[in-house]
């Protein structure tokens, strides 16, 4: 890599990449009791990728169904849902937002405005474009791999619970996102 303003990755190209839901993962960890990692995902994602010109004003748009979380509890899943968490009766959604990316170091860092519970913070994901191939049916598909870590009590997921003088949810949370888009044909 050169410079921000002369980017150049093999295979790039410009354009709207639907994400595909089957093929994109977006998952979180957290420690339980301090001892354990608990792990989750949500099954019902939507959105897209734009691909600019110049790779880092490209833009993404992402919107997570939260009453789709599972943790393969379903105590522990409709726990989630409740207001000591996602409140997902009033707040159904959580989205992701972003308009361009930077390099930093070795790595692309987008810049985008996470929503969750009314809240909106700016949440950096490092990622990384896997690779852009064509698929079976004549497509266009890329892959993306993004990581974050946010304290939950940034956007009010403030359950408090204690066993033994223990919190029983750490603050800290990490995302892992795995996404797979298909371009759009013109």
């Amino acid at each position: 890599m050169s410079s921000p303003t002369a980017l150049e990755i093999p295979g790039y190209l410009a354009g709207t990449w639907d994400i595909d839901p089957a093929h994109t993962d977006v998952g979180f960890v957290v420690r339980h009791m301090v001892v354990t990692k608990v792990r989750g995902r949500f099954d019902q994602v939507k959105g897209e990728v734009v691909t600019a010109a110049n790779p880092l004003e490209s833009s993404v748009d992402i919107a997570i169904d939260l009453t789709s979380v599972s943790t393969n509890n379903a105590q522990r899943d409709d726990h989630l849902r409740s207001p000591d968490f996602f409140e997902v009766d009033k707040y159904p959604e959580m989205t992701y937002r972003t308009r361009g990316a930077r390099v930093a170091g070795d790595d692309f860092v987008l810049d985008g405005e996470l929503t969750l519970k009314g809240v909106t913070r700016t949440v950096p994901l490092t990622f990384e474009l896997n690779g852009i191939t064509t698929d079976p049916w004549g497509g266009t598909r890329a892959g993306f791999s993004a990581t974050a870590q946010i304290n939950r009590k940034d956007f009010d997921v403030n359950f408090e619970g204690v066993q033994n003088g223990v919190a029983v949810v750490a603050d800290k949370i990490d995302i892992h996102i795995e996404v797979e888009a298909v371009l759009r044909e013109a």
